[in-house]
């Protein structure tokens, strides 16, 4: 099932701390709110991230990840790249080096579109064949 969903690309804010994050939530509410968000978040710009900017890159995962979707971040600053691996939350995103790897990278794809299964697959047939004794 395709949904048709574009994929949407947002700049991150030069700093994303504390003062910043409630309103960085804000902006990203409507699209967090659709079902199977694309997101590509741009850290191009980056130059201070704190914990809690940290934490609302997570929840922005975990929103999205709740609407069958996904988060990815690209092009982030040095700045950010340090942080994010200190944090290890890079472990966390898939991270691309520009956006339009990040954007392709979601058509690329489609999640929702499962693999043929091989007809030439292997068959297996279970047999008790009575060698194993587990009471002993």
């Amino acid at each position: 099932m395709n949904t048709g969903n574009q994929v949407i690309v947002k700049r991150l804010p030069e700093r994303l701390d504390l003062r910043q994050v409630p309103q960085f939530l804000s902006e990203m509410e409507a699209q967090l709110a659709i079902y199977k968000p694309q997101l590509v978040l741009d850290g191009a710009a980056v130059r201070q991230i704190d914990s809690a900017g940290i934490e609302i890159l997570l929840r922005c995962m975990e929103k999205a990840m709740k609407q069958d979707g996904d988060v990815k971040l690209a092009a982030l600053s040095p700045e950010a790249t340090v942080i994010l691996r200190l944090t290890r939350a890079d472990r966390v995103f898939e991270i691309f080096d520009t956006v339009s790897e990040a954007v392709t990278s979601f058509l690329s794809f489609p999640a929702d579109e499962a693999l043929p299964f091989p007809e030439s697959a292997p068959s297996f047939e279970l047999r008790d064949t009575g060698d194993l004794d587990l009471a002993g």
